[in-house]
């Protein structure tokens, strides 16, 4: 398994950054009351926003009492880190600086292009939607992409890991003149940002996601790249708009037969195999195939994920087709002994299920 993330911030990590805020500081810091304040009663614990957490409370502990005057000394020292180690930069701004609206804003831009400032954007469109939107689609033109994703990705209704904007969940209209701007644009990371964004949308307002994505599907293959990343969630969920939109026909007359796994009982971290066969009047057609996997959960309460198998035009009118689904877990996804139910999905609709048990 993959180290955890959390462990990136270790000692060499925050002496690194105590150097570096004491550069940037005119008459410098205390460095070891900074790593004393990270490294604090509970520090071992803390997961990996707890941790981001620690060290911007550590941060502002040593610097300027006036945020104004400490605000320079963050933007500095950020361009000498990057990656999501680095969100603590923002995170500064977010947990002080909602009071100075313009330096705060001006440094969540600059700010991004070395740890996103996604999440902490998001306080600023709570406090005021429609100033920030405004900012934003002001950003959607800037020539750096991590400014432009910003732009996008900061205002999406449902990021995951950060609070959600019930603003935009009632009423998205404001944020598709963002979207609009830079759903052909020349990066791939901003147009996956918009793609996720008109995916959030969909959640509460599939509508607008369906009608906004009809008017730019077939102006290129990136474009269209962009409209199928945005519609997974309906055509998971077998939205028949959606289906209709991406060409996968009415499975109404497509029977499955023959489902069946190779054992009834499949251990903790092993395999389960599992197989069928579709049949059609004549030709299956364009087909999207799924399956759905009602894990066992502590206490009685399950948990559904939906895992694709795939998309294919098949001329013929019968296919056989056979799946393995491992359940190693993973850092995403524990798995727990109990009765699993699993459900063969065709173009959205459920055609079959079955049961196994997972066992220690």
């Amino acid at each position: 398994m993959a180290e955890p993330l959390k462990n990136g911030y270790d000692r060499a990590y925050l002496e690194r950054l105590a150097e570096t805020l004491d550069a940037c500081a005119p008459a410098g810091i205390d460095r070891h009351a900074f790593l004393d304040a990270a490294f604090a009663e509970g520090w071992e614990e803390l997961e990996l926003k707890g941790r981001m957490r620690r060290i911007t409370e550590a941060t502002r502990a040593v610097l300027p009492t006036d945020y104004l005057d400490a605000l320079p000394i963050v933007r500095g020292a950020a361009a000498s880190f990057g990656g999501y180690l680095s969100m603590h930069f923002p995170d500064f701004v977010e947990q002080y600086g909602l009071d100075d609206w313009d330096p705060s804003v001006d440094a969540l831009r600059w700010l991004t292009r070395f740890g996103s400032s996604e999440f902490a954007v998001r306080p600023f469109l709570a406090k005021d939607p429609a100033r920030m939107v405004a900012t934003m689609r002001e950003w959607a033109d800037n020539r750096n992409e991590h400014v432009r994703r910003l732009a996008s990705e900061g205002c999406r209704p449902r990021l995951p890991w950060a609070m959600n904007l019930p603003v935009f969940q009632d009423d998205p209209a404001p944020l598709l003149p963002i979207l609009e701007a830079l759903h052909d644009d020349d990066s791939d990371y901003v147009r996956r940002s918009v793609a996720n964004n008109l995916n959030d949308i969909a959640k509460d307002h599939p509508e607008v996601t369906l009608t906004t994505t009809e008017r730019w599907q077939g102006k290129s293959e990136q474009i269209d790249r962009v409209v199928k990343h945005a519609c997974r969630t309906l055509l998971r969920e077998g939205h028949p708009r959606a289906m209709r939109m991406f060409g996968f026909r009415d499975p109404a007359d497509i029977t499955l037969t023959d489902l069946r796994l190779d054992q009834e009982t499949v251990p903790l971290g092993g395999d389960l195999h599992f197989h069928f066969q579709l049949d059609a009047p004549d030709s299956l057609g364009r087909i999207r195939l799924e399956y759905r996997i009602d894990f066992a959960r502590p206490h009685g309460r399950g948990a559904r994920k939906v895992f694709q198998i795939g998309e294919s035009d098949c001329s013929d009118s019968c296919r056989a087709v056979s799946r393995r689904h491992s359940f190693v877990d993973r850092s995403t996804r524990k798995h727990y002994p109990g009765d699993h139910r699993l459900t063969v999905i065709v173009n959205g609709v459920a055609k079959a299920e079955t049961h196994f048990a997972l066992a220690d």
